[in-house]
């Protein structure tokens, strides 16, 4: 049976907006950087997850090669080259004076002296080469991106929601609650950000999960100050007082309503967080207060490079920089994309 109108009426067809997130998806598959960006940051995901569940890097301790061995590409080197290394000796010779690790010299050349006598045979060339002691970088520079980047982002996403959450509370309800969030902000912002990591560090002492939270807990203080500016913007908005009035609840008004239209801000913030955490992380490594000594990371391989390039092996020291250059690159564009294609600024442009 066919429906009859009524005379005067008219059958207008109802479209349903376009929400948020499907959006915000559409733009940012238009942006090709960001696409390409964003596949290069999944890759170091997968190899992330690949080598914590031991198919990739498994054996990066393993002395697989003579020390020193150089990248494929360079060729094998005499073994006068990366031999075991003579020190000079004389009353006034004093090494320690140049180069601090001049006493650890004797154990070096030690395990150096053991790759002649064991009758397994080590390759004279990596992909990209070994460390001192034989040791296979390309595994190390594998592993040291499990670790380097869980670090970088778990400690982002700790710092981002303890930020938020207290930046939205502070900026949407002001009063008494925002006088004592403003007080906590002023504490931590009282202290030099590096010396509250190194108190923290020496109290707790080393290891992943001890790092995650140190810099979770010491670097949400500039998400915090952005995400509360942003509320007291949007809190006395139209859309937000709308919200109000058809009943909606104070925890839809923020969570639903307000920080959908400020996640752009977010987001840049936590891609500068997980960048300036994968230095600490570096910086805290390099002085022994990062990950244990059983682990490696970009900080530690880095820290090992240092003694490695006066002697001109400089493969370690790239392989790091390389691994850490493309990832926090595609990462920081990848942001950029998701920014662009939340900000609301952006939508009526289209």
């Amino acid at each position: 049976m066919s429906a009859v109108l009524q005379p005067g009426t008219v059958n207008v067809p109802v479209e349903r907006s376009e929400g948020v997130w499907h959006a915000a998806w559409r733009r940012f598959k238009m942006d090709r950087v960001g696409l390409v960006s964003s596949v290069i940051v999944i890759a170091f995901l997968l190899l992330i997850a690949v080598a914590a569940l031991g198919l990739v890097a498994k054996n990066w301790q393993k002395e697989v090669g003579v020390p020193n061995a150089p990248p494929t590409f360079v060729g094998p080197q005499p073994p006068e080259a990366i031999g075991a290394i003579e020190v000079p000796k004389g009353p006034n010779v004093d090494l320690s004076a140049i180069d601090p690790l001049a006493p650890r010299y004797k154990e070096w050349d030690e395990r150096a002296a053991k790759f002649k006598t064991e009758e397994v045979v080590k390759a004279e060339t990596l992909p990209m080469g070994a460390d001192r002691f034989g040791r296979d970088v390309l595994s190390k520079a594998v592993k040291g991106t499990q670790i380097s980047v869980f670090v970088g982002v778990m400690a982002a996403l700790v710092a981002t929601l303890i930020g938020t959450l207290l930046g939205a509370l502070s900026g949407f309800f002001g009063g008494k609650v925002g006088d004592f969030l403003e007080w906590l902000y002023n504490v931590f912002e009282a202290i030099p950000g590096i010396l509250l990591i190194f108190a923290f560090a020496a109290v707790f002492g080393r290891g992943i999960t001890t790092v995650v939270l140190i810099l979770g807990l010491t670097g949400w203080s500039g998400m915090y100050r952005q995400v509360r500016s942003e509320f007291i913007k949007h809190r006395g908005r139209e859309y937000v007082r709308s919200a109000e009035a058809i009943g909606a609840s104070v925890w839809s008004r923020i969570f639903v309503h307000i920080l959908p239209n400020m996640s752009h801000v977010v987001l840049v913030r936590m891609s500068l967080l997980v960048v300036g955490f994968i230095k600490a992380e570096v910086i805290l490594s390099y002085l022994g207060l990062g990950v244990g000594v059983d682990d490696v990371s970009w900080g530690t391989m880095l820290a090992e490079a240092q003694s490695e390039l006066i002697l001109g092996h400089w493969w370690q020291l790239a392989a790091a920089t390389a691994f850490m250059a493309v990832f926090v690159t595609a990462f920081s564009l990848m942001t950029d994309a998701l920014r662009d294609a939340l900000d609301p600024k952006l939508r009526g442009l289209e």
